[in-house]
């Protein structure tokens, strides 16, 4: 608890490896008082803020940026782009291992599909595509068909084996299974840092709306003390 209100009071312990423990203070310019917030009771400051966010989030996100000592914006910002771009560098590797998996699939399908055609197809061709022979082997000759435009617009010169396309697919599946930890991991953290730096965001805009009210407050003092 006292760790969090030196993260809300924007202060910081650190311990030095080796030496009696000591205590800098480290100012975080992010580490908006929410302290004052709530010790504004249940007047009208506090219903604005307590309407904007869950307190109990704000303090969450004050540890956040503590924890992970970030002390600008721009920092802020930066690991959050940082943390997107992971995210869906996983997030696309695992997609095209996917979509490469489901090539395999159904390259793997029209093969044994050519194979087992393959002496109708000639019987077929044979007969000079005999129509009466048609009727009598469409299916067989559609799949046939099919697995030849496949072949044709893949640009395959040469069939791979089916043992191959296997070992290529459980190889495929190993990996996908082995980033799916590391995808979720990633996926938290974005979460974290986007829901931090939108938080900060209204928190900084509020507090300089509030500086320009009080601001604007004074001038008018200035200009007609009788106010």
């Amino acid at each position: 608890m006292d760790d969090l209100k030196d993260a809300i009071a924007g202060k910081r312990r650190e311990r030095s490896a080796g030496k009696s423990q000591q205590v800098h203070d480290k100012k975080f310019s992010l580490l908006i008082d929410i302290q004052a917030k709530l010790n504004e009771g249940k007047g009208a400051g506090y219903q604005r803020w307590a309407t904007l966010f869950n307190l109990k989030q704000m303090a969450q996100v004050m540890c956040f940026l503590q924890e992970n000592e970030i002390d600008s914006f721009d920092e802020l910002a930066a690991r959050a782009d940082a943390a997107v771009i992971q995210f869906n560098g996983l997030g696309d590797s695992i997609k095209a291992a996917e979509q490469r998996m489901q090539e395999i699939a159904a390259l793997k399908k029209h093969i044994i599909n050519y194979s087992r055609t393959r002496e109708v197809y000639v019987a077929y061709r044979k007969a000079g595509y005999s129509k009466k022979f048609l009727e009598g082997h469409r299916e067989a000759i559609t799949l046939h068909k099919a697995a030849k435009e496949a072949f044709e617009q893949l640009g395959l010169k040469k069939l791979p084996r089916v043992k191959e396309l296997n070992a290529e697919y459980a190889q495929l599946l190993e990996q996908k299974r082995a980033a799916y930890p590391a995808y979720r991991k990633a996926r938290t953290e974005m979460q974290e840092y986007l829901v931090a730096q939108k938080v900060v965001a209204v928190l900084l805009e509020k507090e300089k709306e509030q500086a320009a009210m009080e601001e604007q407050h004074k001038e008018e003092q200035r200009t007609d003390p009788h106010r």
